[in-house]
């Protein structure tokens, strides 16, 4: 511990006494010897045989204004206390590392939103800054990035079924029955008590997959039906009687082959079952409302389909009818003349 007061008044500057701690204990370049075939740097350093005790450093002479050398024990003392043995630094700050192990009923969200709050609870000072690595940070970017993963999986089955059958109504018709099932599956692993995991997410993807299919199904006997001149309803009524029984042997076949994963039979089945949860959740709920809420929707967007259709070809006819009425005019302005024989 340094007096600044004593130090001011004979005349050391804090830059003094640092070039000569620097200049014993550092690595202090003070001259460069030559030689015909080679160059060594000159180092200044105190003794290092000699034992550098608290005493012993308090008789350092240190040079004043005065050009004269005081002890360093003249203004300064060492007093010993308790500290850390290193002093761990990231991005050239000091750093401390916090880890800390989960309970069996504790979710790993539960623990980053504890650590929020306690964090807004004793104030902590905006120029500490916290970041959570290892499984907390592979958590933090998975649930920012789950929303657009979704999304961009349904944005890419939509393209892919607009392709297919060449409409930009039936692919909704089809992921008519997501919003049922992704409903049943959150519901599900709530009421289980797991949280939207990376594997939740991954079976909320497969039952995607699996809603869809059962829609498809159904729709593309329909069009087929529709081709060969059926009505609409009649079409989608046929096509539920055609594809009922295949429906539900592969809603089947999906259930009992998740339910073991659901109900966490295993080696590290707590991993894998949000996926089984998920699933399982998804096909109770939306098997039911697909079967019979997917043939109104069809019916609806065939009905949108043919007004949308009749309007566009109102609008061009329309549009072909407005742009001929400007020759009917020039002809009825500018008329030909009579020929020689009628002027006769």
């Amino acid at each position: 511990m340094i007096d600044r007061d004593k130090a001011s008044a004979l005349g050391i500057t804090t830059d003094v006494l640092r070039s000569t701690l620097y200049g014993g204990f550092g690595s202090e370049q003070i001259s460069t010897i030559y030689t015909s075939g080679d160059s060594y740097e000159v180092i200044m350093e105190l003794d290092p045989e000699k034992n550098w005790s608290a005493a012993a450093l308090a008789e350092l002479q240190v040079p004043t204004a005065a050009n004269t050398l005081v002890p360093l024990g003249a203004f300064a003392r060492i007093d010993t206390t308790p500290g850390p043995l290193t002093v761990n630094q990231l991005g050239q700050l000091p750093a401390v590392t916090i880890s800390y192990n989960l309970p069996t009923s504790v979710a790993l969200g539960d623990s980053v939103d504890e650590i929020s709050r306690l964090k807004t609870e004793i104030g902590m000072p905006s120029e500490v800054t916290t970041r959570y690595y290892g499984t907390a940070q592979l958590f933090q970017d998975a649930m920012s990035n789950q929303v657009w993963l979704i999304l961009g999986a349904i944005l890419t089955i939509y393209i892919v079924l607009g392709i297919l059958y060449e409409s930009f109504i039936h692919p909704l018709t089809i992921l008519s029955g997501l919003p049922s099932a992704a409903s049943g599956a959150l519901v599900a692993i709530s009421l289980s008590g797991f949280d939207l995991s990376i594997i939740a997410v991954i079976g909320l993807l497969m039952l995607i997959g699996i809603v869809k299919k059962n829609a498809i199904m159904m729709i593309d006997v329909a069009l087929s039906l529709q081709r060969g001149g059926l009505a609409a309803a009649d079409a989608i009524h046929r096509a539920c009687l055609i594809r009922f029984r295949p429906i539900m042997m592969t809603t089947l076949a999906a259930l009992m082959g998740t339910l073991p994963i659901a109900l966490g039979t295993g080696a590290s089945a707590e991993l894998r079952q949000p996926l089984g949860i998920a699933v399982v959740g998804g096909l109770l709920v939306s098997q039911p409302l697909t079967l019979f809420v997917t043939p109104v929707i069809y019916i609806y967007m065939e009905k949108l389909a043919f007004r949308a259709k009749r309007l566009f070809n109102r609008s061009m006819a329309d549009f072909r009818q407005n742009r001929d009425e400007p020759s009917h005019e020039h002809n009825e302005h500018f008329p030909a003349e009579p020929s020689e024989e009628l002027r006769r």
